[in-house]
């Protein structure tokens, strides 16, 4: 392990992301099984469930792509 060594930035926007998307994507499955008195428009998209999931797997990509001590030089 070296010393003195940086972290990305990215790392931690990956992480970021990573947990947004997770959360939004909980609560996109949440509202799929208790639907909501009164829903929006275009519920029948679940766009929740989608942005959740496109937002961590970005975050997990930018996680794993920006892992501090891979060694990338």
């Amino acid at each position: 392990m070296k010393s003195g060594g940086s972290i990305s930035i990215w790392f931690f926007i990956g992480i970021s992301l990573l947990v947004n998307g997770l959360l939004i994507f909980g609560s996109g499955i949440y509202e799929l099984f208790h639907i909501p008195k009164n829903p929006v428009v275009l519920f029948n998209l679940h766009a929740s469930i989608w942005w959740g999931a496109i937002l961590a797997l970005l975050g997990a990509g930018y996680c794993i792509y920006f892992t501090p001590g891979k060694g990338r030089g």
